[in-house]
């Protein structure tokens, strides 16, 4: 894999434009020829950064942006995503696999997101994330 430039994206915070992601990680995945289950990982894991991003950052304000930011290098792929709300405490969300948490409809996101990335780090409380996907061994 060459290293590449970075390439951003930025869109309104409207809930259709997950549609625009999944087109970018398509195409990411293609050209970088991931296989399917990797594909699934990183689809799953960035959807919910940019669906958080979109519903609870900004609370689904169209006049607020979500960026999203790709790399690629010779160990693999990062994608940051960033907002423009107001953060959230990362460090203390509840488990959704504890028993008094297992039909919450909510919750799930960040924790799909950290068993789905090979590493993951949020900054600027919690308005920016970071997550690497390996794909050399």
């Amino acid at each position: 894999m060459l290293m590449i430039q970075e390439q951003t994206i930025h869109f309104p915070s409207i809930k259709g434009n997950i549609a625009i992601v999944e087109k970018l990680i398509d195409d990411i995945c293609a050209d970088y020829e991931i296989n399917e289950d990797y594909y699934g990982n990183i689809l799953v894991a960035l959807t919910e950064a940019v669906n958080n991003a979109i519903l609870h950052g900004n609370k689904s304000n169209p006049d607020k942006k979500v960026s999203v930011t790709f790399g690629a290098d010779d160990n693999g792929l990062s994608f940051v995503i960033k907002d423009e709300g107001d953060g959230f405490d990362y460090k203390n969300i509840p488990d959704p696999t504890s028993p008094k948490n297992i039909e919450n409809p909510n919750g799930r996101g960040v924790f799909l997101m950290r068993q789905l990335a090979d590493e993951i780090s949020f900054k600027d409380n919690g308005r920016m994330v970071s997550m690497k996907f390996k794909t050399a061994n």
